[in-house]
């Protein structure tokens, strides 16, 4: 949990400098460390099963969809070779051996609480560092040679006006956004959502009271801060939908009538207040899909949907996605389902999508019924679920290590606890 908290969250800003300082040999060693690790926890929690496993249908289907994807990698479909289909096969499948690794590890062992400090230090450290590159104008990127290294290892070439990837500024008036030390900014944005659930999770009490420390509350507004300049669309909505869905099943009626009124009120301010402005403007055009990067997301969904439609078996591994980016030949764009549904179809894409939704109705299900650090982790787990559903449309969001190994770890160690809960009630009756 440590390295997954503190070393992911600057996984590739590590990568990045030891290619800037010349030890490109090391990044060979550290590129695969992360998934090594998850492979040595996994085999360590089977080795030391010491009772028999009851199996949820999660797990079956975490499986099915591991086993499934998995065939593609022998089958001679696409334009990729078998190392370059088994690396996408990590890219797309690798989540079910994180979901395992929690699965099978005793939660009794996980001080959740106290990791959960650990994810709102690393928001808080993120916030500062933003607050850097905001105040100096400089993308902390232009320091750390991550041009040069997405370069070197992905053939990316350097985009935009700052030497870096458009993603990097939004498109429309190339207004600078900021990463932090995160890979880019869509994975500082998303990093949000997770310390925001975690926020959530941390501090509300049995009773559905919100009690946070100043700990809580600095992180909070460290959230904040780094939402405000990694501007993302997709994760701002995200954002405030969390604060929502959380007033609405915690019965918070303050903040739902605030909701609302703020909701009113940014209506009646961009529709009279606004007009004729940038912001008005870039709303506007992102809402009737005229923006160039709204646009473009929609010309590659229905290039997507269309291979999807005429292929519904896949057209083979690495045909989207990070592989076929980095060749220049990607189908789909950026969007979780379609980007799988490119490469293995559509049973592949229907058993992500019901793993995605059994663990959001199962977290809601029960954290109401759990206490301590089991309720901890079902509302922590359920809320990020629900979070991440709008980015999953817009991003390849499986590709953001930091956020997409807790999620899945903790929906492993979640799928755990209510399975030992079911055995211990169902030995008491």
């Amino acid at each position: 949990m440590l390295f997954i908290i503190f070393g992911l969250s600057i996984y590739n800003t590590t990568l990045s400098i030891l290619n800037q300082a010349g030890y490109k040999s090391l990044i060979f060693l550290f590129q695969p460390f992360k998934e090594i690790v998850i492979l040595a926890m996994l085999a360590v929690s089977v080795l030391g099963l010491k009772e028999r496993i009851r199996f949820h249908v999660i797990d079956y289907c975490v499986a099915g969809y591991f086993l499934y994807t998995g065939l593609y990698v022998f089958l001679p479909l696409g334009d990729f070779g078998f190392m370059e289909r088994l690396l996408a096969y990590k890219n797309t499948s690798f989540f079910a051996l994180i979901y395992f690794t929690g699965r099978l590890i005793d939660p009794r062992t996980l001080q959740i609480s106290k990791y959960f400090h650990f994810i709102l230090i690393v928001a808080i450290s993120a916030a500062i560092l933003v607050v850097y590159e905001a105040a100096s104008d400089q993308h902390f990127q232009s320091l750390t040679g991550y041009s040069d290294y997405v370069f070197d290892f992905f053939g990316q070439q350097q985009e935009g006006n700052y030497g870096l990837t458009w993603t990097f500024e939004r498109s429309a008036n190339g207004l600078k956004r900021f990463a932090s030390f995160f890979s880019d900014p869509l994975e500082h944005a998303s990093a949000t959502l997770l310390s925001i659930c975690v926020i959530a999770a941390l501090f509300t009490k049995k009773n559905n009271a919100f009690n946070p420390t100043k700990l809580g509350l600095i992180a909070l507004a460290a959230s904040f801060v780094s939402l405000f300049f990694s501007i993302s669309r997709s994760s701002t909505v995200s954002y405030f939908v969390i604060i929502y869905v959380y007033a609405l099943i915690t019965h918070k009626k303050y903040i739902l009538h605030t909701s609302h009124a703020l909701i009113a009120l940014g209506f009646i301010y961009i529709g009279i207040l606004l007009e004729n402005t940038d912001l008005y403007d870039y709303i506007l055009s992102t809402l009737t899909l005229q923006e160039e990067s709204a646009l473009g997301h929609l010309i590659a969904w229905i290039e997507g949907l269309t291979a999807i439609i005429n292929n519904p078996f896949g057209l083979g591994l690495g045909m989207s996605g990070r592989i076929a980016v980095s060749l220049g030949s990607t189908i789909g764009g950026e969007n979780q389902f379609i980007i799988l549904g490119v490469q293995v179809g559509v049973v592949a894409v229907l058993l992500y999508v019901f793993i995605h939704f059994a663990v959001i109705a199962y977290s809601y299900k029960w954290f109401r019924h759990l206490d301590g650090k089991e309720r901890m982790v079902a509302l922590c787990i359920f809320l990020l679920k629900v979070g991440i559903t709008l980015p999953l449309f817009t991003a390849s969001l499986d590709i953001f290590s930091y956020i997409t190994y807790i999620n899945w770890f903790l929906s492993g160690v979640f799928v755990n606890m209510i399975m030992r809960k079911e055995s211990d009630d169902h030995a008491l009756t």
